[in-house]
């Protein structure tokens, strides 16, 4: 498929992805996709990632019923990172970072120490069983 081709992917054959929610703009999390996981995710319009640390395919939301429906596709000007607009499922307001918040940028830096200042939606504990 010509439009993968078009990504310059790492050694690893990933690519850096931004989910961005579509409603709000806020940035909720960073991924990464192999070629497999961009081309699913176009194909099924659910975010699907690629976890490093598993080795394999992560469709998001399929322990904690976070999904993300995608509504855009965007490559940067480099060509070297993706960005999807998304609806975040499984919660109001939507969940999507796995300590049970909306976004994994919840720590914002202030006299010198990283604060987390968004609250804890729903208890990790009982997302993950």
């Amino acid at each position: 498929m010509k439009w993968l081709d078009q990504i310059k992917w790492d050694a690893q054959g990933l690519v850096p992805v931004i989910a961005q929610e579509v409603s709000t703009g806020d940035v909720l999390m960073f991924a990464w996709m192999n070629r497999e996981a961009l081309e699913k995710t176009a194909e099924l319009k659910r975010a699907v990632y690629f976890s490093r640390s598993r080795n394999k395919l992560w469709f998001k939301g399929e322990e904690s019923g976070h999904v993300q429906t995608v509504h855009d596709m965007r490559l940067d000007c480099d060509n070297d990172v993706v960005l999807l607009k998304v609806t975040q499922l499984g919660h109001e307001p939507g969940i999507a970072c796995h300590t049970g918040r909306h976004s994994c940028f919840f720590q914002s830096h202030q006299n010198g120490e990283w604060v987390a200042t968004e609250p804890v939606l729903k208890d990790p504990e009982s997302i993950y069983k």
